[in-house]
């Protein structure tokens, strides 16, 4: 098979790779289309993952082309999201339910072989059967979706709340949908430009503004960059008494000045901090929740793409991300797409 493998920072190739092994509680999917994380980007040219080779690649969807137990042959053939976390199951976190908080977790694409390959092995566990209403592509964007929406119940978001999403990417986007789905009455995305306006434009109800003209303050804001510019942005937008969820990956180190902590304190805000989603399989949970969503059209995650690439270009949609060439949102590679 085909696939793109780590060796090295900033080393990733695209090259012929061994089927992958099926153990017990396992399968192998045939990956259809996989999106390219943030996350990404410094996993590959500057941070590495955690041994090499690893494919890369956690956001993905595709077929199931082989499972290991009998019991799960009725699989094979199904159109599959993948939640990437295995979880240890031994930790408190796991025996509560929380598995997003496992304290020895694995997950697919970092510190394991990932969705950036025509065949990746994953737990039967972590499959999500899709109906045919959902596209591969969809698929491919559950877990950014679970993501936000996780983020946005941490904030509590109800009917009649003000938010604001700090940040351009394609989880901001998502996560104002979800904001507006679930009952707030104003929803604004904010970004350094003007250039991803025609974004917010595509979807009912979202507003956009840029740092300088955004003046109001809001109940609820969702830091979703992760610098120190920001996360100063973000606290001076809150309210006084009002909820701060901070979400985006840091750049760097994350320094707090003195003004800015006088305003935490002074304005005696609620902060949590969110990083994955909720998940448990057959069970109601966030990946449940999009789902639904995805069924029933009312999450717009198509107009969230940007760019598609055939799986052959998909460093091509790595350059454009990391040298910011132009625009963009969700950047999409389409795989097994010749047959």
């Amino acid at each position: 098979m085909k696939g793109y493998s780590l060796h090295a920072v900033n080393d990733l190739r695209y090259e012929e790779l061994e089927y992958p092994e099926c153990a017990t509680g396992w399968c192998v999917v045939k990956v259809k289309a996989a999106g390219i994380c943030s996350s990404d980007i410094p996993r590959v040219y500057t941070k590495g993952t955690y041994h090499f080779p690893t494919i890369p690649g956690h956001e993905f969807s595709g077929v199931v082309d082989k499972v290991a137990d009998k019991e799960n042959e009725t699989l094979v053939g199904k159109k599959v999201g993948i939640f990437p976390l295995i979880p240890c199951r031994k930790c408190q976190q796991c025996k509560d339910g929380h598995y997003e908080m496992c304290s020895n977790y694995d997950y697919v694409g970092s510190r394991r072989d990932g969705g950036f390959a025509e065949y990746v092995a994953v737990p039967v566990w972590n499959l999500v059967e899709l109906s045919d209403e959902i596209s591969f592509e969809e698929a491919a964007m559950m877990e950014p979706l679970a993501v936000a929406l996780h983020a946005i119940k941490i904030a509590n978001v109800k009917n009649g709340d003000t938010v604001a999403i700090i940040g351009t990417g394609m989880i901001a986007f998502a996560a104002a949908q979800w904001a507006k789905k679930l009952g707030a009455t104003e929803v604004i995305v904010v970004g350094r430009s003007e250039s991803k306006r025609k974004i917010a434009e595509n979807i009912p109800g979202i507003g956009y503004a840029t740092f300088e003209n955004c003046k109001e303050e809001f109940d609820v804001v969702l830091e979703a960059v992760g610098s120190n510019s920001a996360i100063d942005t973000a606290i001076n937008m809150v309210k006084a008494g009002g909820r701060l969820v901070l979400m985006g990956n840091p750049e760097g180190e994350i320094d707090l000045n003195q003004n800015t902590y006088w305003r935490i304190l002074r304005k005696q805000l609620h902060i949590a901090g969110t990083w994955n989603s909720s998940y448990e399989k057959n069970h109601d949970c966030d990946w449940s929740e999009v789902k639904s969503a995805l069924e029933n059209h009312e999450i717009k995650a198509s107009a969230l793409i940007s760019h598609f690439y055939h799986q052959d270009d998909l460093k091509v949609g790595m350059a454009l991300m990391h040298d910011h060439k132009e625009p963009y949102c969700k950047v999409m590679t389409l795989w097994n797409r010749g047959e």
